[in-house]
C-alpha cells in the first residue's frame, strides 16, 4: 500500500514539473527581452535549474524558447519598448552580476504598448554561489550556461555573439561603441525583420549588409568625411536611408534618429509601409530552373508578402513575371495537388518566355489565394524578357529572372 501510495505521488510531483516545463518554455512572443543567458534546445532543463536559482535568490526570471534562434533565453523582463529595455539593461550591467546583460529582440507585432516604466535603478542583487567556487559570467565566446549550472555537459555549449563586453571609451567612435541597428513599425506595434545596407558616403561602396535588430560594430569607411550611409531593406516597406559618421558618433545624437542608450548607440528606422504605386522585387523568390514552381526557401518572403495584404485589406497589387532572354522550350508547371514548393506531381509541357513569367506570376497568386487572400486583389501581367535589367548574357543575368510586386490600390 506504502508502495503504491509513493508511486501515486512520484506520478503527481512528474505531472507538476511537466505543466511547468509546457508553461515556461513557450515561444517568446514579440518585443525586446533583457535576457541574462541562452541555451541549446537539449538545455531545457538547464534554463529551468538556473531560473529557479535566480528566483531563489529573490530575482524575477523566466524562460522561453525562441525559434528563429533555436535556443531557450532565460531573461529578467520583458519591455514592448526598445528605449524602456535598453535603459533596463544598462541599469542591469552596472550590479555587476549581470554585467553581459543583453536585450534580445523578438520580431512581430507587439499586441500592447509597455504602460509601466522600469526602475530608475535595479537593486544590487547577491551574485549566485557557483558549484566549482568559480563565478562565470556570460561573455562574447563563452559557454552560456552558468559555471554551476547542474547537467552542463561541452558538448551543448553555445556561443552567444549577440553583446561583446562593454567598455566606455574616451573619444567614443564607432570602432569602440556598439550599435543597435531598430527596425520598427511605430504605426501597427510591429518590429520588422529586415537588413541594412552600410555604404561609404564618401566612394558610394557597399561595405557590408547587416542584420536588422542586433548589435553589432560598424566598419570603418576610411575616409576623410568618415561618413556612412545606411539604408534599411525590409520587404514591405518603402527604403530608409540615415546618416551616422565614423569618428564622432556622439555629435549625431543630435539627429531624431539616433539615440544614445547608456554605451549603445540605436538607430531608428521609423519604417513606413508600401504605397500607391510603389514596386518592388521579391528578390527572395526561387524558381526551379524552367519551372514555374518554386524552391522552400521562397517561403519567408512569401509570407512577407502575405502579411503585408493581410494586414491591410484594402491593398490590391499586381505581380510582374519577368524571365532572362527569349527563351522557348520546356515548362515544368504546378501539378493538381498544388505542391507550391517541390516538383513533386508537377507538370511538364513547351512555352515560351512570356508563358514562363506568367505563370511563375501565377503560381505566387495561387499561394496567396490558398492562405485566404481574394483573388479579385492580385493581377498578373507577364513580360517574358522585354525588361531586362542586366545584360542577359552577363554575370547579372540570372538577376533578371523575377517577379516584382506594385501597389495598385491601398
Amino acid at each position: 500500500m506504502k508502495n503504491f501510495a509513493g508511486c501515486l505521488l512520484l506520478i503527481a510531483l512528474s505531472l507538476v514539473t511537466t505543466s511547468f516545463l509546457v508553461t515556461q518554455s513557450k515561444e517568446l512572443t514579440p518585443g525586446y527581452y533583457v535576457v541574462v543567458a541562452a541555451y541549446a534546445p537539449s538545455r531545457e532543463s538547464a534554463a529551468q535549474k538556473y531560473v529557479e536559482e535566480l528566483r531563489h535568490q529573490g530575482t524575477s526570471a523566466e524562460y522561453g524558447y525562441n525559434a528563429s534562434k533555436k535556443l531557450y533565453f532565460v531573461y529578467l523582463k520583458y519591455f514592448t519598448s526598445l528605449k524602456e529595455s535598453l535603459l533596463y539593461m544598462t541599469a542591469t550591467r552596472k550590479q555587476g552580476k549581470f554585467k553581459d546583460a543583453w536585450v534580445r529582440v523578438v520580431p512581430g507585432y507587439i499586441p500592447a504598448l509597455q504602460t509601466t516604466p522600469p526602475p530608475a535603478e535595479v537593486k544590487p542583487q547577491e551574485a549566485v554561489p557557483p558549484a566549482n567556487g568559480n563565478e562565470q559570467h556570460l561573455q562574447n565566446n563563452n559557454s552560456t550556461t552558468p559555471a554551476g549550472t547542474p547537467d552542463s555537459t561541452a558538448s551543448d555549449t553555445i556561443e552567444v555573439t549577440d553583446n561583446p563586453p562593454i567598455v566606455q571609451y574616451n573619444p567614443m567612435t564607432l570602432g569602440n561603441t556598439e550599435v543597435f541597428l531598430s527596425l520598427y513599425n511605430a504605426r501597427n506595434n510591429r518590429i520588422v525583420d529586415g537588413y541594412v545596407q552600410v555604404i561609404d558616403t564618401e566612394r558610394s561602396k557597399a561595405l557590408t549588409r547587416v542584420k536588422g535588430n542586433e548589435y553589432l560594430l560598424l566598419p570603418d569607411p576610411k575616409s576623410k568625411s568618415g561618413q556612412l550611409t545606411l539604408i534599411c531593406e525590409a520587404f514591405g516597406y518603402r527604403k530608409i536611408q540615415q546618416e551616422i559618421n565614423y569618428p564622432l558618433p556622439l555629435a549625431d545624437t543630435v539627429k531624431p534618429y539616433i539615440d544614445l542608450m547608456g554605451t549603445t548607440l540605436v538607430v531608428n528606422f521609423d519604417l513606413v509601409r508600401y504605397h500607391k504605386g510603389d514596386i518592388t522585387t521579391l528578390y527572395n523568390v526561387y524558381f526551379f530552373n524552367d519551372a514555374a514552381v518554386m524552391r522552400p526557401e521562397s517561403t519567408y518572403e512569401l509570407n512577407s508578402l502575405l502579411q503585408l495584404l493581410q494586414e491591410n485589406p484594402r491593398y490590391r497589387i499586381r505581380l510582374h513575371g519577368h524571365t532572362n532572354g527569349n527563351y522557348h522550350g520546356k515548362m515544368i508547371t504546378m501539378g493538381p495537388d498544388k505542391n507550391f514548393f517541390s516538383l513533386d506531381g508537377s507538370k511538364q509541357g513547351m512555352g515560351s518566355a512570356k508563358d514562363l513569367s506568367y505563370n511563375r506570376a501565377s503560381i505566387i497568386k495561387d499561394y496567396l489565394v490558398s492562405k485566404g487572400i481574394a483573388d479579385s486583389r492580385v493581377e498578373l501581367k507577364a513580360w517574358g524578357g522585354k525588361r531586362p535589367i542586366y545584360d542577359k548574357r552577363g554575370p547579372n543575368a540570372q538577376k533578371n529572372v523575377r517577379v516584382e510586386v506594385e501597389i495598385l490600390e491601398e
